[in-house]
């Protein structure tokens, strides 16, 4: 424990920055999670949305260097290049290939 009231104001300062980064970095997932959903649909707006919500998302963790500028932005490529397969209807150029099923 601090004894200095300095380092006391310190550890509150660092407690409540951790817990808003943990909640920015768990709204990133959740908005990621969403945009990834709504690909699998065919409702051509709904991607448009549900990207620019990620976008927006993603701008605002690196504004509060939640994130860093180049993590966002590399985030924000790859969902673009997801966007764009899905409305082409080509195939997901980000996602992993499919593994075969083993047979035993």
């Amino acid at each position: 424990m601090p004894n200095l009231k300095s380092a006391k104001k310190r550890m509150r300062v660092s407690e409540r920055q951790r817990k808003e980064n943990y909640a920015m970095r768990s709204r990133v997932r959740r908005y990621r999670r969403r945009f990834n959903d709504v690909l699998i649909g065919s409702d051509k707006d709904a991607m448009n949305q549900a990207y620019s919500a990620f976008c927006s998302v993603l701008d605002k963790a690196a504004k509060r260097d939640v994130l860093k500028k180049n993590t966002a932005i590399r985030y924000k490529s790859r969902a673009a290049k997801r966007l764009r397969a899905a409305l082409t209807g080509r195939a997901d150029p980000v996602a992993p290939p499919a593994t075969p099923a083993a047979d035993e």
